[in-house]
């Protein structure tokens, strides 16, 4: 393939629609505040956040062809995004994520991302018989994977000879898809990029702090796991031994995206040459910097 993209992002791709208010919220309450309607989707949200470190991702996932598809790739496409390699469904609606946020953070959310599972096996074409790779010739580079997709598509990854050579990093998408990575603990295989409760969901336990997470996470089977823990200290765990480092303090205005924030600048630091103390350095960096209101 010419022009192949520096990284493959796979996974949820669709329209955010966030309300945002500086008021405490709790069930029914009725404040004023902003409502923003813009590109997401965890596969998405890391693929801007590689563009802003000078990657060219492209994406595989499934977009419908009605106008709010066809919007919204018109919208990244303009962000130096390749969506080429996307299925675009003629009956399948583009997926859309809504969720609310108050002073304390998150208070809700929904995701609508009935169209990705239903389209299945055949978002991941290009990787199985196509321009990038083959299960006899498998694709060797980095792949972003968010737990949107289905457990069973994710079982057939984790175990696919189409992969056995990428890169793989992995976030579960949200807590209550956590143990849909399960499989990638079975195979030993990835980078495992998820929060405290995240980890908690994996391992079947409650965790007090990022290391003693991230240490379970290896004895179930992960080749890596990056556990963070809002302000707390992050930890970076491998078989050859543990690191860990504190986020700067910073006053929180946004949480939608910040995990995917820092797993992108943490995977465009390594693509760079950066040693794994300097990596995680700059992907909490990137995270504050994203949750302060910093970047846009």
């Amino acid at each position: 393939m010419t022009n192949a993209p520096d990284i493959l992002c796979i996974g949820s791709v669709l329209w955010d629609v966030i309300g945002r208010s500086p008021s405490q919220m709790r069930v029914g309450s009725d404040v004023p505040g902003r409502i923003t309607r813009v590109p997401g989707g965890v596969a998405l949200n890391i693929a801007m956040t590689l563009v802003r470190f000078g990657l060219r991702p492209a994406l595989l996932s499934a977009v419908g062809r009605d106008a709010e598809g066809a919007e919204l790739v018109e919208s990244v496409s303009r962000m130096g995004i390749d969506c080429a390699l996307l299925y675009r469904s003629e009956d399948l609606p583009t997926d859309v994520y809504m969720a609310i946020e108050g002073a304390g953070g998150l208070v809700a959310a929904i995701a609508d991302a009935h169209s990705l599972e239903a389209a299945g096996k055949r978002i991941l074409s290009p990787l199985l018989d196509g321009p990038l790779g083959s299960p006899d010739a498998p694709y060797a580079g980095r792949i972003a994977l968010d737990g949107n997709l289905t457990e069973a598509l994710l079982s057939d990854i984790a175990a696919s000879p189409a992969f056995a050579r990428a890169d793989l990093r992995i976030a579960p998408a949200s807590p209550g898809k956590a143990e849909r990575l399960a499989p990638f603990l079975r195979a030993r295989r990835g980078t495992l990029y998820v929060n405290l409760e995240e980890a908690g969901y994996l391992c079947q336990a409650q965790f007090d702090d990022a290391e003693s997470a991230a240490q379970a996470l290896l004895k179930r089977g992960a080749a890596r796991a990056l556990v963070t823990h809002g302000g707390a200290p992050c930890c970076d765990a491998t078989q050859d031994g543990t690191l860990s480092h504190q986020p700067p303090e910073v006053l929180v205005r946004r949480i939608t995206g910040a995990g995917d924030t820092f797993m992108a600048a943490h995977i465009a630091a390594e693509a760079g040459g950066a040693e794994r103390g300097a990596a995680l350095e700059r992907a909490l960096q990137a995270a504050a910097a994203y949750v302060s209101g910093e970047i846009v």
